[in-house]
């Protein structure tokens, strides 16, 4: 099958096992999927959510800060000119 559909060996052994455990289920195609109102199982899960979640806000914050500091920079060089 592997060699058929041009896949690893590996692929078609997952594929075989999540379909013995779950049966067609198991083989829909679910990435990227999440239910909107699925809720975090665990209280680690859902601190692992927010960490990440405060860590985006601190990348974009710093990219904000790092984008009024260039625009400084340039009005200050600007303004120097003049």
């Amino acid at each position: 099958m592997a060699l058929k559909y041009q896949v690893s060996y590996q692929q078609v052994r997952s594929w075989t096992l999540r379909f013995e455990q779950m049966g067609k289920a198991g083989l829909e195609d679910r990435r990227g999927r999440r239910k909107k109102d699925q809720v975090p199982r665990t209280e680690l899960e859902k601190a692992q959510i927010e960490i990440e979640q405060l860590k985006h806000k601190l990348y974009l914050a710093e990219m904000e800060n790092g984008l009024l500091k260039k625009l400084d920079e340039i009005e200050r060089r600007e303004a120097w000119k003049k």
